[in-house]
């Protein structure tokens, strides 16, 4: 494999799975398309609400076209529960629009990782709410 390993490895503690999920926010909320795509497989299977992609090509486009339209976006996740190689994480995220309509969005997500720490699967599950910007609860842009 070419890929470099990403710790923390699998089995996941609960000390571990937190810190992989504190990376993966850090990671999400450099809205880098590139920096986070390789956290996952070369062939790494997302669905992301009613989309569906494969491969890191797909990721970085789709991060991209995403952080392009949710503009000012930043998010929050927490460990909600783990087991051996798998982590399903709560989050919310708050961005606006290009009109300036502010959204918090709110999912779940479960993951699965390979024996080198990267992700192979990726399954979320959001449903947005637009808000006012007094509303916020995430501070950022």
């Amino acid at each position: 494999m070419s890929d470099s390993p990403r710790p923390p490895l699998p089995p996941f503690t609960e000390e571990t799975a937190r810190r992989k999920v504190q990376l993966a926010e850090d990671a999400w909320n450099s809205r880098d398309p590139e920096k986070v795509s390789l956290a996952y497989t070369e062939d790494s299977e997302w669905r992301n609400r009613d989309v569906f992609l494969n491969g890191r090509k797909e990721i970085v486009d789709f991060l991209a076209d995403k952080w392009r339209k949710e503009l000012g976006y930043r998010l929050r996740k927490e460990l909600w529960a783990y087991q051996g190689n798998r982590i399903a994480v709560r989050f919310e995220y708050e961005y606006h629009d290009a009109d300036g309509q502010w959204f918090r969005a709110y999912g779940n997500e479960n993951w699965e990782f390979d024996e080198h720490g990267l992700m192979r699967k990726r399954y979320a599950s959001i449903n947005d709410l637009a808000i006012a910007a007094g509303e916020r609860r995430i501070a950022g842009d």
